[in-house]
């Protein structure tokens, strides 16, 4: 058969020769054959089923008549080749069927023509004497699944196929190799789709004794072979279940299937066995007790066979059927065992619930007694299993579990029905059953939700007081949400289903569902907790309006914008409201809507402003064409948010662009449709139409361009990233390029309609050259993510290739970056070398000077091998001089080019290499790793040995320091040692690791790539060359020590073993079978020198092989690996060990961490977790501290393995995980004996006589507790399964050790179930001792700390205190000795207090009363002697009596008397600050903290000098951020204290003295002190303080501080009636400085500032501050400055300080100098400072004082000084700037230039500067001698266009000033 080109070729050319008379036919099918050509030429699945798609809608479109004109010829070339076409997407589904409806419809044609092609082509596959191969057998499922006419054939063909097939099994079965690989697998699914779709010609061979096929029982024979275990590919031995089920199925009377099926069901047998399927029986034989035979059958059963055989008795049993008796006994059973497939286990259990259910009536009438009575084995049976197993660490099975809880609970109330049973006891049982699981179980709202429609609404609501309350705390914690908001979905869908059985309007609905939901959701909504917040926003409203679309209108009711979290609320509501409903959100609060949206658009918290845009952007219908208002609020909107510095910000903020996008693009084309089909007499509808179109491409064209202003250098990595992003929305959303990677979001099929309208009216230019240069000069910005997002731009929607000069540019540029020794340039030169591969029409100059002979080759052959020899020279360099390679060819660079060009690109690799290339580039790969690690060894030959150990740090380091030596000429260095790494050492250090790394991600991802294209029997990479990879991997991960060398290297690695593993060869299979075997040699090996502590990368080449193991497989290399290390590490350690030399037994032990901890095995290590875990517990008590030190670290890795990850939760992570003890045990089970012991043995030690003192340690016991403590507690334990655990931890309350104590208080709440809380509490309270009484100090600490754990969980629910807690609290006012200093020991004083606080709204007054007298005395007493935890029982009585008003001023009024450790205990609680919510408790600790500032500033004691004025400014700032009507407290201090204290502390805020921590609190309590006086001199020096505390230089604290400072005095200085101009200018120009600071925290607390003065300004004291975005406030500040104090001294300075350097000339010089003079550049300050959007921004204000200069003669001088310095300045840089531009063609200069962030930044600065100088002389007679006007403007305008051709772009202001469209 001729190939698809040849035959594409040929087909070609009869439609060119066909006749006139059928010319419309020929055009036709030359489109329908280009589309085919096309689909073949395309490399991307999506692509491919595109083309197709238009392909067979072309074909539809030829009649049947017109296809009958065709030559039979021409027709025959047509379907074959379609048919060609199918075999080459063998592998594509749904390719394949696209193809098999053009066959059909050639078939309507001449269906003899078509079938007799296919059976030709299938005859190619079975009648050969060749066993069949994986493509044959590819075909043969592509031809029975996909193709109707290969059915067909294969009817009549059936036979032969079926003797093909049991040909093969034999062959396969006989070879470990096939069998467990992918020939095995299509084999077997070969039968199951023969037995499937070919059931009618099957059966006779089967059930037919007369027809009886050998080859069938072959089959069948072959199948349960498999299925027993001599195929180890799980997904095989799954298949084959199905398909001998299937067989069954096949049967044409149901006697005989329904005996099949039973003789199947023998599986679970352990002796050998005959089945028996009509007339065919086979020898079953179990080879193993696995338990995967017995679950592919029963699978197999439930998922193939039809209901008679399911419901079919037994011979012996006729009242039982197959599906009851046969496979219940089964499926419990599967559940039961720890089988590692335990999730295709509950995958069965539900589906035989399915089946259950489907045959359930049948089943009634079979037995004539109900299914699930109450109380019956069955129904406990299937209760218990799902209960034990929903928190199931396996993945997938909690799923299972949960559906199988649903269909159990149908099943029940179908059972009900029937047999009229109206108690359902069942219901109310698992109700009260699942209120008592405790609110962290993630069953419990599952379970809630599946019980709920048959219980009801009220009925949960009512047994559930506290539901909403733990939905709250469910909504808070990441784990819990999704099932706590399902919950509360499911309970307002059953309320309105219940509520429709009347009649109610809407809003009657909606107010029903308010009474019971609006206070919740208001709550949610309004909380602090983010987390809350989100969830409730982004779970709770949508489903609430989906269902209850009217409570919009109650939500709405309760919130007040200004109040805190009522915004972010409203905007939440508003937008889902819109986004679910499509309703207006404008016609809801009528105008107030706009207003409140303005405010949530402008504040500071990004959620707020984020839900605010979702408003204007979601909508259910993408044609809703955004209203003229809304753009303009998002031309508004969008620059003030583009340098964010949130993440998931930008994220959501691209998003909601996008969105508001579609609707304007959806919305156009709609238009455009309009006008099209327009009707005479719409002349209104059509301007209104043409008026909509206007807008909505003039939005488009304003944000296609407003990126390209922000992404020059110089700009935030901040802004540049939104800016692409955005770029990105409008490109993808405005712009026809189809992305064959993205399943949604393609352009609309009529997009060209839309930009030929935008193109015609000169817009939506996209893609023009300057543009073009804007994002090259992004591919060398400083983050990877700008590059790589520029390139991607540039490669997806610009032209295909570059222009020649910019790729000439380009490619000179790129070659510098390659030969960079800094990776970050490297990597920009790699990138690229990439985007210059898929862009440039010719090869690269270079690649032609040194590839004269390269003849046709492709531009990617020619330049990637350019890129080679360009590595070999690397590489000759480095081997002749090595100090000269890291310094100009370090490797590196073009590592990362070649994987790049090679990997990244479009097509088949190893067609692009060709085989000689390929060798090289191995060849030279293998050299270079050699060669880099012998420097690093110090010693190449002793590099090539086989030597496994890796040279030590110290080694490495002698090795490249004789290195440097020897480069410089000195010989052997010195000893002298330095701590930090010379330039020189860390140039050789940073090119060797690097480029071993790079060399292990490509190498790997090159073997990967090839062997992934290359076809199954026809491997263009030989054994020995790839054992000479693995050779290299084995190298760098043995023989280097270097962690990113590692870390890179098991990148590549684990790609490079996982693609051998997936190889058909068994040869290429065993590689990395071997390399494990080699690793694990080396583990066991004695060391002969050291290595790390952990091993190196020896574990981590273990963990890359068992990790690329087929996961469906049994892991076989995974279990021998753990069982091996297990023994290794069990070895007993030598008793005379070398401490210098790691031990095999300390490598087997990293080695299984590393194991445990890797990602890629995932639950696969879980099945070995006992055995590990005890062997890590027992390691503890090795004599080794290297053995005890690595078995902790491996029982840490295993302990978070086996409970899970811990769920986050906003207010704090709970120290519990999501797992229960009865869980865990259940899941493994091996541990709770040996854990039990480990208890009890601690706990007998502790058994000897009270008065002896003796410490007996036993390593094991507080990991073994720690892991007790992390279960969840709260389960109840209904079999006492566990109950063993309590009396050992009871005990251990008694241990010498405090941490033990503290962890077995909790490991005790961890293992106690609910009901026992109160017995223990009692038991534990009877024990405590009388004050006479002798007792045991560690025994009584230990038993306080469990009664506090005990009670804090017990009293976690809110509830009437019971007579066992009555009966405690007496116990525990008789003990109330125990607090006071009758008691010695501090630490049980501290536990019976905490125990007391825990209790103390269920105490009376007078127990309280006593308890805070004997605190008070206590705190009164000075201490005679140091006591050990005193202090920390004082800080505790304090929080405690503090709780109380009366007791904190009794307290605070012996303050000056008090202890100064008590003082510092009592000013720490003042910080605390939780407690000072009293308005007169805080007024009284502000008057005494005050009245002793005096004596605390002379404390020598540091520490409380900073925690005294802390907690002063605690009490006196209070909460100024939202209510500065409220000043902060103070009482004024007598005169003389108060100017004293203010000198102090301004003397130590100038002379930097006590620290950043200090100073920050002594700045904020000077601004909030320093308004009391009226001395302008400490005003003058506390601003000089706050200006030389804003530099980018000083630490962060300070500069926050700062910010904290002015926000402190805004109140007080907007209450003066004429604040001072020189401070206010002062301070706003701190602000504006601060509003550039690089944390975040300072930008928002100087926004917070401006927002309080424009509140004070406004004159609303009756509402709270309204705190205003970042980018808001500075423009406010402007504002205030021009407006109050235009005139005053200082003013103008303030803007022109904040422009730019004026000096091009010498930023010009510097460009021209720079060079790569070090292996790291030096950072800014303050990267976040972005000159030329200040310049942008000072600019407005600048012209309005300039437009003032004749209103105030200082202004007027002040302007006309500037103007005569600067004059000549500006004119020469603007003739400079003419000079410098590039000819017509871009040049490697010019490029420099582009990239230069203080170039931009410097011509923002000119802009400026000139439009300032402009408006000076047209406004003042007395400049005109400086410049003449006209030609000042001029000069500008052309500077400014040559600028914008060449790739400058400029903010808004700027090029409206320099265009002249400002008013100049």
């Amino acid at each position: 058969m001729l190939s698809f080109e040849e035959l594409l070729t040929s087909l070609q050319d009869c439609v060119i020769t066909e006749d006139q008379s059928s010319k419309n036919v020929s055009q036709s099918l030359r489109l329908f054959i280009d589309k085919l050509s096309e689909a073949s030429r395309s490399s991307v699945k999506r692509c491919k089923e595109r083309c197709l798609e238009e392909a067979v809608q072309l074909l539809r479109h030829i009649s049947e008549e017109q296809l009958h004109v065709l030559e039979e010829s021409h027709l025959l070339l047509l379907v074959r080749l379609l048919i060609s076409m199918q075999l080459q997407m063998v592998n594509i589904s749904t390719a394949c069927r696209k193809v098999d409806q053009m066959l059909q419809q050639l078939a309507k044609v001449n269906h003899h023509l078509v079938f007799g092609e296919t059976q030709h082509c299938l005859h190619t596959i079975v009648h050969t004497e060749q066993i069949l191969s994986f493509e044959d057998l590819q075909r043969a499922c592509m031809f029975l699944e996909d193709s109707t006419v290969g059915r067909e054939v294969w009817q009549e063909s059936h036979l032969s196929l079926l003797n093909k097939v049991s040909e093969l099994f034999p062959n396969v079965l006989q070879q470990e190799s096939l069998r467990d690989g992918p020939l095995c697998y299509i084999a077997v699914k070969v039968c199951l789709q023969i037995f499937q779709l070919l059931s009618s010609e099957v059966a006779p061979l089967v059930w037919d004794k007369e027809h009886r096929s050998p080859a069938v029982q072959e089959i069948l024979q072959a199948l349960m072979d498999i299925i027993f275990g001599q195929c180890c590919n799980r997904d095989t031995r799954l298949l084959a279940g199905t398909a001998v089920a299937m067989l069954i199925n096949t049967a044409p009377e149901s006697g005989a299937g329904e005996a099949a099926a039973w003789s199947l069901l023998q599986i679970s047998h352990s002796e050998p066995w005959l089945l028996t399927v009509g007339a065919l029986q086979v020898r079953c034989s179990p080879a193993g007790r696995d338990g995967v035979a017995r679950l592919v059958v029963c699978r197999g059963l439930l998922t193939c066979c039809r209901p008679h055989i399911l419901l079919s008795s037994h011979e012996d049993a006729k009242e039982a059927c197959l599906l009851l008796r046969g496979l219940v006994p089964l499926v419990y059973a599967l559940c039961e065992e720890r089988l590692d497939c335990h999730y295709f286990a509950f995958e069965v259990l539900t589906l035989w619930l399915k089946k259950v259910k489907e045959c359930v009536a049948d089943i009634w009438k079979m037995t004539g007694v109900r299914l699930l009575p109450d109380d019956s084995s069955l129904q406990q049976e299937l209760i218990d299993i799902i209960w034990t197993n929903a928190e199931s660490p396996v993945e997938g099975v909690s799923e299972f579990v949960r559906t199988a809880f649903s269909l159990l609970l149908e099943l029940y109330e179908m059972d009900c029905e029937q047999f009229c049973d109206t108690k359902r006891t069942l219901y109310l049982t698992l109700l009260q059953r699942i209120i008592k699981l405790p609110w962290e179980s993630k069953a419990k709202y599952h379970r809630l939700c599946a019980l709920l429609p048959y219980v009801g609404t009220s009925m949960v609501l009512d047994k559930y007081a506290e539901i909403s309350n733990h939905l709250l705390k469910c909504l808070s914690t990441n784990h819990l949400s999704p099932c706590g908001s399902e919950l509360y979905r499911s309970l307002i869908k059953q309320q309105r289903r219940e509520l429709c059985v009347g009649s109610h309007t809407e809003l009657d609905l909606a107010n029903q569902w308010a009474e019971l939901w609006r206070l919740f959701l208001h709550q949610a909504l309004t909380s602090d907790v983010t987390l809350l917040q989100n969830n409730s926003a982004t779970q709770l409203l949508p489903c609430t309006f989906q269902i209850f679309p009217s409570a919009v209108d109650p939500l709405l009711a309760s919130l007040d914008p200004y109040t805190l979290g009522h915004l972010h609320a409203w905007a939440c509501i508003l937008s889902s409201y819109r986004a679910v409903t499509g309703g207006s959100p404008w016609a809801l609060q009528g105008n107030s809507t706009f207003k409140t949206l303005q405010l949530a658009l402008g504040s500071a918290d990004d959620k707020v402003r984020l839900a605010a845009l979702n408003v204007l952007c979601c909508t259910p219908k993408t044609k809703d064409t955004p209203t003229k208002e809304e753009m303009e609020i998002m031309r508004k909107f969008i620059p003030q948010n583009l340098n964010c510095e949130s993440s998931p910000f930008r994220q959501h903020f691209q998003a909601g662009v996008k969105k508001f996008l579609v609707r304007i693009r959806d919305g156009c084309l709609a238009h455009v449709r309009g006008l099209k089909g327009k009707k005479k007499g719409d002349a209104d509808h059509s301007e209104r139409t043409q008026d909509a179109l206007e807008q909505g491409i003039g939005f488009v064209e304003w944000l296609g361009h407003l990126p390209y202003t922000y992404l020059a250098p110089g700009h935030s990595y901040q802004r540049k990233k939104t800016a692409l992003l955005l770029l990105c929305a409008v490109l993808e959303t405005c712009t026809d390029t189809w992305s064959p990677d993205k399943k949604k979001g393609q352009p609309p099929a009529n997009m060209g309609s839309l930009i030929n309208c935008a193109r015609q009216r000169g817009l939506w230019d996209f893609v023009c050259r300057t543009k073009q240069l804007v994002l090259i000069s992004c591919l060398e910005d400083s983050t990877n993510e700008i590059r790589e997002l520029s390139a991607g731009l540039l490669l997806r929607f610009f032209p295909p290739s570059f222009p020649d000069d910019i790729a000439a540019a380009l490619l000179t540029r790129t070659k510098q970056l390659l030969c960079s020794p800094r990776v970050q340039e490297a990597q920009m030169g790699a990138l690229m070398m990439k985007v210059l591969l898929q862009k440039s029409q010719e090869r690269p100059e270079g690649c032609r000077l040194n590839i004269t002979s390269s003849g046709g080759k492709s531009k990617a052959s020619c330049m990637i091998q350019f890129l080679v020899t360009e590595l070999e020279e690397h590489y000759l360099t480095a081997k002749a001089d090595m100090m000269l390679a890291a310094r100009t060819k370090p490797m590196h660079g073009v590592l990362s080019a070649l994987q790049r060009c090679m990997l990244e690109a479009p097509g088949c690799i190893y067609d692009t290499l060709g085989h000689s290339l390929t060798i090289k580039v191995l060849e030279l790969m293998e050299k270079i790793s050699l060669l880099l690690l012998g420097v690093l060894y110090g010693d190449l030959d002793a590099c090539a040995t086989e030597k496994d150990a890796p040279p030590s740090f110290c080694d490495m380091g002698n090795a490249i320091s004789s290195l440097i030596a020897e480069a410089s000429g000195g010989g052997q260095v010195d000893g002298e040692e330095f701590v930090l790494l010379s330039e020189e050492h860390s140039l050789v250090l940073t090119c060797c690791w690097v480029s071993l790394k790079e060399i292990g991600i490509f190498l790997g991802s090159l073997v990967e790539k090839i062997l992934t294209e290359s076809k199954p029997n026809d491997c263009p990479l030989t054994n020995e060359d790839l054992m000479r990879a693995s050779k290299v991997f084995k190298n760098i991960l043995l023989k280097c020590r270097h962690w990113g060398a590692v870390e890179g290297c098991c990148v590549g690695f684990t790609r490079f073993c996982a693609s051998l593993f997936s190889s058909s060869d068994a040869e290429l299979r065993d590689i990395p079978a071997h390399m494990l075997k080699q690793g694990l040699q080396v583990v066991q090996s004695p060391r002969l020198t050291s290595v790390t502590r952990r091993a190196a990368g020896l574990p981590m080449l273990i963990l890359c092989v068992v990790s690329a193991e087929e996961a469906s497989k049994s892991r076989p290399l995974l279990a021998h690996s753990i069982q091996t290390l297990l023994e290794t590490a069990r070895t007993p350690v030598p008793e005379n060990w070398d401490q210098t030399v790691d031990l095999p037994q300390v490598c087997a032990v990293h080695t299984l961490q590393a194991l445990v901890r890797g990602s890629g095995l995932g639950a696969a290590v879980l099945q070995f977790a006992p055995a590990v875990a005890i062997l890590s517990l027992t390691l503890l008590s090795s004599p080794c501290w290297a053995m005890r030190n690595a078995a902790l670290q491996l029982y840490s890795s295993l302990c978070s393995r086996m409970l899970g990850q811990r769920p986050s939760s906003e207010e704090g992570s709970p120290a519990q995980h999501g797992m229960s003890p009865l869980a865990f045990f259940f899941h493994y089970p091996a541990l709770q004996p040996f854990l039990l012991g480990e208890l009890r043995g601690a706990a007998q030690d502790l058994q000897g006589p009270s008065n002896e003192a003796r410490l007996h340690l036993q390593p094991s016991l507080y990991p073994v507790l720690t892991l007790l403590a992390q279960l969840q507690p709260g389960v109840q334990d209904s079999t006492e399964t566990l109950s063993d655990f309590l009396p050992p931890l009871l005990q251990l309350s008694a241990s010498p050790i405090y941490s033990v104590r503290v962890m077995a208080s909790k490991a005790l709440v961890a293992m106690t179930p609910p009901s026992e809380y109160m017995n223990i509490l009692i038991k534990l309270t009877a024990q405590l001792p009388g004050p006479l009484e002798s007792c045991c100090h560690n025994r009584l600490h230990g038993q306080l700390l469990q009664i506090k754990a005990v009670l804090d969980r017990a009293l976690c629910s809110d509830s009437a205190p019971s007579a066992d807690l009555c009966e405690v609290l007496s116990r525990l006012d008789a003990s109330l000795w125990l607090v006071t200093q009758t008691q010695r020991c501090p630490l049980v004083r501290a536990a019976y207090l905490g125990v007391a606080s825990s209790l103390r709204g269920f105490c009376c007054e007078t127990f309280l009363s006593k308890l805070s007298d004997a605190l008070m005395r206590d705190l009164q007493t000075p201490q005679q002697q140091l006591q050990i935890g005193l202090s920390s029982f004082h800080q505790q009585a304090i929080h405690f009596l503090c709780a109380d008003l009366k007791w904190a001023c009794k307290i605070w009024d012996n303050f000056s008397a008090a202890s100064p450790d008590v003082r510092l205990s009592l000013v720490s609680w003042v910080v605390d600050g939780r407690r000072l919510q009293k308005t007169s408790l805080k007024e009284d600790t502000a008057l005494y903290l005050q009245s002793n500032l005096r004596g605390a500033l002379l404390s020598q004691n540091v520490e409380y000098r900073r925690t005294y004025l802390a907690a002063l400014v605690a009490v006196m700032a209070g909460d100024y951020s939202t209510s500065p009507h409220n000043p902060p407290q103070s009482v004024p201090l007598e005169e003389p204290v108060l100017p004293e204290c203010l000198d102090l502390l301004l003397c130590d805020l100038e002379d930097q003295r006590g620290g950043p921590e200090f100073l920050s609190q002594a700045l904020c309590a000077v601004s909030l002190l320093l308004f009391q006086l009226l001395k302008i001199s400490l005003r003058q020096r506390w601003c000089s303080v706050l200006e030389s505390l804003r530099s980018p230089d000083a630490p962060e604290v300070l500069r926050l501080a700062c910010a904290e400072a002015l926000c402190l005095a805004a109140a007080p200085l907007m209450r003066e009636t004429i604040p001072l101009s020189a401070t206010m200018i002062r301070l706003i120009n701190t602000g504006l400085y601060l509003l550039q600071d690089q944390s975040q925290q300072v930008r928002i607390k100087v926004a917070c500032f401006t927002s309080m003065l424009h509140h004070a300004r406004r004159r609303r004291p009756q509402r709270s501050v309204y705190l205003m975005q970042v980018n808001q406030a500075l423009p406010l500040l402007l504002d205030l400055l021009l407006e109050e104090y235009w005139d005053s001294l200082g003013a103008l300075e303030v803007l022109l300080w904040h422009l730019p350097q004026p000096d091009l000339r010498y930023v010009l010089r510097e460009a021209s100098e720079t060079v790569c003079s070090s292996l790291y550049e030096q950072d800014e300050a303050n990267v976040f400072a972005e000159p030329s959007v200040m310049a942008a921004h000072v600019l407005p204000y600048l012209l309005q004082m300039a437009g003032r200069y004749s209103k105030s003669s200082f202004l007027a001088q002040s302007l006309s000084a500037w103007a005569e310095d600067n004059a000549a300045q500006v004119q020469d840089s603007l003739a400079l700037c003419k000079e410098h531009q590039p000819a017509e063609t871009l040049t490697p200069a010019w490029l420099a230039l582009l990239r230069d962030p203080h170039f931009h930044s410097t011509l923002c600065g000119l802009i400026t500067r000139s439009a300032l100088l402009l408006r000076l002389v047209k406004t003042s007679h007395d400049m005109h001698h400086l410049c003449d006007a006209s030609s000042l403007h001029m000069t500008l305008q052309e500077v400014y266009n040559l600028l914008s051709e060449n790739g400058v772009h400029f903010p808004a202001a700027l090029t409206a000033a320099a265009a002249g469209k400002l008013p100049l």
